[in-house]
């Protein structure tokens, strides 16, 4: 059975940051890193989503986390299609046009900055999350093959937000895609019946790692505002739903990523420590008898 780490997807949240769950008067970058990794041995990066990190910041982070401790990076928005303002890149590539040249050149200085990461042992994968516009079809596959050839070498993991990736009829080619490109799926709890919904499937691609990322449950989920389609207080029963999957999504890959990113206030964090609690104080597959297993892809 796999190692189970459990984290957030961010601990520097403003909402987190305002919830009280950092000590009083800790307000330093350094010391709520440290905190937050003498909690959890894991965290996902979405800062770098935003904006390129840099070589220095990388070092920080693995100079304030101890032996063990997981960052998962996510991929800048231009290396997932999202749309990217100009003032987010750096300033000697916001003239050059775009296509697969920018995106090279973004990808160098992206993959440049988390040395120290990978120096340490300290990067877990790095993130490609796709938007909902990106559909399954030809096109998607060679933007997929591309990102997985300018990555070679480097730990991937992919979360699909267009549902038809990992429907019935599409779920299994989807998988054996992701297995051909040496790319692990990324597992998500979303809420259900909405257009948008991501199915509850529970993937293994690769034997290196799997991943699952908790959004939370609001009927908002797919439009409004990121506190609409984020705030969600899961229970301990919904987070049980989970642990047949959990079971054998562990057996079948050497690390397994639990993240958290129900971010309003401190849910993401009490999730984790939920979740964690869960995993420690009964058997993974001994759920409430009310709890539907979702078979696997």
């Amino acid at each position: 059975m796999s190692e189970i780490l459990v984290g957030t997807c961010s601990w520097t949240d403003r909402a987190l940051l305002a919830s009280g769950w950092y000590p009083p008067g800790l307000k330093d970058a350094e010391g709520r890193l440290r905190h937050y990794a003498g909690s959890f041995p894991l965290v996902e990066v979405d800062s770098t989503y935003y904006a390129l990190p840099s070589e220095r910041t990388c070092r920080s982070w693995a100079e304030r986390t101890p032996d063990g401790f997981r960052f998962d990076v996510k991929a800048f928005s231009l290396l997932t299609g999202h749309p990217t303002r100009p003032a987010a890149l750096p300033a000697d590539l916001r003239d050059r046009p775009a296509g697969p040249e920018l995106l090279d050149a973004v990808w160098q200085r992206f993959d440049d900055a988390l040395a120290p990461l990978r120096d340490a042992g300290r990067l877990g994968t790095l993130l490609f999350q796709y938007p909902p516009w990106f559909a399954p079809g030809p096109r998607a596959e060679r933007t997929l093959a591309e990102c997985a050839k300018r990555a070679a070498g480097r730990p991937l993991a992919v979360e699909f937000r267009h549902p038809g990736w990992w429907r019935e009829d599409r779920g299994a080619r989807t998988a054996a895609l992701l297995t051909d490109l040496g790319m692990a799926a990324v597992a998500v709890d979303t809420a259900q019946g909405l257009p948008r919904s991501m199915p509850p499937v529970a993937p293994v691609t690769v034997d290196r790692l799997a991943v699952i990322r908790f959004h939370g449950r609001s009927p908002a989920w797919g439009n409004g505002s990121k506190e609409d389609k984020f705030r969600h207080t899961y229970t301990d029963a919904e987070l049980a739903e989970w642990l047949p999957r959990i079971r054998t999504m562990s057996e079948r890959a050497d690390e397994l990523h639990v993240l958290f990113n129900n971010c309003c206030a401190d849910a993401a964090v009490r999730a984790a420590e939920s979740m964690t609690r869960l995993l420690g104080s009964r058997p993974l597959g001994d759920t409430p008898a009310h709890a539907p297993e979702t078979a696997v892809t």
